[in-house]
């Protein structure tokens, strides 16, 4: 994909922007993700686990998505001195599509977050086990038009409630408070110090201003990060997470802190969208 429309390209004798069909399938991929996701952030990481990347062979961030999105080339216009006109190539993407896209670049990164925050998948799906070992699985319900989530231990649902301490737990309740234990771990300098000697260990560049810096940054952001893109540091950084009638205690990965600092340090994460 080019830095030009990513799907067009000059053609030898007339110079006129010709299709490219193969990049073309890219780019209607890029803006049909970003109709499902929001989130521009996440999106650069999905199109680089697809091995996609510029013509010359760049990486695809944040900044060059946004520009991908508001090119006006895709829908058939050619844009001079800050106006645009129909062009003479064929567009790539619909104008509803566009204006779904444009619609919601339009609102503010923590509006796009609250819109979204209802599709959020269930934070310690895989990562939450009760008091006799068995797994949590997620579970809702609706009443009065209003959806209620849950965590119900596997061994409630095999034989029943009974007199079992800790069966169903709400899912707000306890992704907050795994969350407020996480923001917590963000400001504490031991445990900072400790995923910096993990990090130095992969990559020698890394000092412990970075590891501190960069996670402690994370606390303050995190409101403005989008569900799933909370979901995906969850995974990164909880290994398992026990319940009792005592309460929860978190076990982290610690190669998750090393290697989240070092995604930070190059800016995978800082914007929400």
């Amino acid at each position: 994909m080019d830095g030009r429309g990513a799907a067009l390209r000059l053609s030898g004798g007339n110079r006129k922007l010709v299709v490219d069909d193969e990049s073309a399938a890219h780019v209607r991929w890029i803006f049909a993700r970003f109709l499902e996701i929001g989130s521009c952030t996440v999106l650069a990481r999905e199109v680089s686990a697809r091995g996609l990347g510029t013509s010359r062979g760049n990486r695809i961030d944040k900044k060059y998505l946004d520009r991908m999105l508001s090119n006006r080339a895709y829908i058939g216009e050619a844009v001079h001195k800050g106006e645009s006109y129909p062009g003479e190539h064929d567009a790539i993407i619909d104008r509803e599509t566009w204006d779904r896209v444009h619609a919601i670049l339009q609102e503010s990164p923590r509006k796009r977050a609250a819109r979204t925050r209802a599709d959020t998948p269930a934070l310690l799906k895989g990562l939450l086990f009760g008091p006799d070992g068995a797994a949590f699985s997620p579970t809702h319900t609706r009443k009065g038009g209003r959806l209620y989530r849950y965590y119900v231990s596997q061994t409630v649902l095999k034989h029943g409630a009974g007199s079992f301490a800790v069966g169903r737990v709400p899912a707000g309740e306890i992704e907050a408070a795994v969350i407020d234990q996480l923001r917590a771990v963000f400001r504490q300098p031991v445990i900072v110090a400790g995923a910096w000697k993990t990090a130095r260990a992969q990559d020698g560049g890394i000092t412990e201003v970075d590891a501190r810096e960069t996670l402690t940054r994370l606390d303050p952001l995190w409101d403005e990060l989008f569900p799933a893109e909370q979901a995906r540091i969850v995974a990164l950084l909880v290994e398992r997470v026990d319940i009792d009638t005592d309460g929860l205690n978190v076990r982290l990965r610690v190669d998750g802190l090393s290697g989240l600092t070092r995604e930070m340090l190059a800016g995978g994460i800082g914007e929400a969208a």
